[in-house]
């Protein structure tokens, strides 16, 4: 059963942190890279990282060096960390299984219900 639960999710000051979790169904989890995305009211869904099953990972540039991406295979989940948090990172974060198309990640499965990051003071 394909199966995507994010969690740690809340409400940070500016310059705060919060460290978000994915909890994948171990077919999801085993066999792909895995991406977190966002979405802000009003905006498209972004992908702001991603990490392969090998721990290659590629960050979007608004997140570079503030946002960390890791999987621990033992418990088939995902993790982004978020230091230094702004404003405008507010927003509805989901994982998901991703794929290389054409150069591009895309998202493989239906989406989570997410978990909601708001930073302001």
């Amino acid at each position: 059963q394909v199966q995507l639960v994010e969690s740690g999710g809340g409400l940070v000051q500016p310059g705060g942190s919060l460290r978000l979790s994915c909890a994948a169904s171990a077919i999801i989890f085993r066999l792909n890279a895995m991406g977190w995305y966002r979405q802000a009211p009003g905006k498209e869904r972004e992908l702001v990282a991603t990490i392969t099953p090998g721990g290659s990972t590629n960050y979007a540039d608004t997140v570079k060096g503030r946002f960390t991406i890791s999987r621990d295979s033992a418990k088939n989940t995902v993790y982004l960390q978020m230091n230094s948090l702004k404003p405008e990172d507010t927003a509805v974060y989901y994982c998901n299984a991703v794929k290389l198309n054409y150069g591009n990640y895309e998202a493989v499965y239906l989406w989570g219900k997410g978990t909601q990051v708001t930073v302001s003071s």
